[in-house]
């Protein structure tokens, strides 16, 4: 098979939001970026759909929020929770100090797609579907691109920087040789989705017995719902049999009765096996990683997307300048990764302890559930509902789009 070579200042191994928002960034600088991907489309069910205030702040500064808002999506402006006998209210989104205050629930499909056709307006954005990467090319011990392969022909791609973005199983940080620290996760999480109906009311929230975690999202015309399950027990639960799942999530939600049947077979059920990791150091010359690559995140708080997306802003704003004057150091990848480092970890803290103190307790729990003192002054004194709304909505440092927009060819 013949071998296609291209050159770039900058090559993004991977099309999720970590990689489709910095390769937009970037080329919105000026920067020569080629983004491979390597499906052939960014349709891919039960990823993360949660698009919190902190990315939508995002999106206002690039004077492209109201057009995003345009694509169906779902707003919520509250989260709440059932423990046991009793309903909590515990974020209020609605006074962030942001343009958009609320969660959008939008498939991740709509969002990359929005972010790729912008890309694609800047004439140095370049965008390679079908293009699994397999390679790292080096000089020394510097990375200076990356191999892939396509349905056409093996691809070279000639880098002043390779920026990995391909996620918590991440292909790049593996040839890297990059050191991974496993936090660990005492859950697993199993996705599918039911009918929505009219009674059913709007609200997105998690109900709570003993020994059952069950989360309803509102997606419009459907339910996306989370049944956590203990580490590894997805193979005890199907041995118990698809009927007794049924009855599980009917002994959580009684109206859901008529339409568990909606679940034909365990296909319709997703299994996401819960990685909580980081990389010691995200960076060797000529190389970076960030997003799940760098971190995985546990799913409480359906943060993971906003980390990538304020990873893929922070990274643009200190590297556009050096990747337009071709002078990418070890400094400036070091800079990247102390700028995120405190916000991941901390986040990763924060879910670590929920993972601990909450879930452990509720999977192993017998009897019925009371709402903590903490919720229940939430529940009494509303005002308190806005920390967690802001650890939620915006993180512990949420980032701001410093890099200016290049002019247009031929502008003047």
């Amino acid at each position: 098979m013949a071998t296609e070579t291209i050159t770039t200042e900058c090559a993004i191994a991977g099309g999720g939001p970590a990689g489709i928002m910095l390769g937009f960034l970037l080329a919105r600088a000026g920067v020569d970026v080629v983004v491979l991907e390597k499906h052939e489309d960014f349709f891919r069910d039960f990823r993360g759909d949660t698009i919190h205030p902190s990315t939508l702040q995002v999106m206002h500064e690039l004077g492209l929020l109201d057009e995003f808002l345009k694509l169906p999506h779902q707003e919520v402006k509250q989260l709440g929770a059932q423990i046991g006998d009793d309903t909590v209210m515990i974020a209020d989104f609605s006074h962030l100090p942001t343009e958009a205050k609320f969660l959008a629930f939008m498939p991740q499909w709509d969002f990359l797609d929005f972010l790729a056709t912008h890309g694609k307006r800047y004439p140095t954005f370049h965008l390679r579907m079908r293009a699994e990467v397999d390679e790292l090319l080096k000089d020394g011990d510097r990375v200076v691109g990356l191999k892939a392969a396509t349905p056409d022909a093996d691809l070279e791609v000639r880098a002043d920087l390779v920026v990995g973005t391909d996620g918590r199983h991440s292909t790049v940080r593996a040839l890297a040789g990059l050191e991974v620290e496993d936090i660990g996760a005492p859950m697993d999480v199993l996705w599918l989705r039911l009918t929505r109906r009219p009674e059913d009311g709007d609200d997105t929230l998690g109900r709570i017995e003993p020994g059952r975690f069950f989360i309803m999202i509102n997606r419009g015309d459907y339910w996306q719902c989370a049944f956590v399950i203990p580490k590894g027990g997805f193979n005890e639960l199907r041995r118990k049999g698809l009927e007794a799942f049924r009855l599980a999530i009917v002994a959580l939600k009684p109206t859901l009765a008529t339409r568990v049947k909606e679940i034909a077979s365990w296909d319709d059920v997703r299994l996401l096996t819960v990685k909580v990791d980081r990389l010691k150091r995200w960076y060797r010359p000529g190389l970076l990683c960030i997003g799940d690559a760098a971190h995985a995140m546990s799913p409480i708080g359906g943060v993971g997307i906003n980390l990538a997306i304020q990873d893929a802003v922070a990274t643009a704003n200190i590297l556009a300048t050096p990747l337009l004057e071709g002078r990418v150091t070890e400094e400036d990848l070091q800079k990247v990764q102390k700028r995120r480092r405190l916000p991941t970890e901390l986040t990763q803290a924060l879910q670590v302890f929920i993972q601990n103190r909450v879930v452990t307790n509720v999977l192993t729990m017998t009897s019925q559930p009371k709402p903590p003192f903490f919720v229940r002054m939430m529940d009494r004194f509303p005002m308190l509902r806005r920390l967690p709304a802001r650890l939620i909505g915006m993180g512990f440092r949420p980032e701001h789009v410093q890099t200016p927009e290049a002019p247009a060819p031929g502008a003047k």
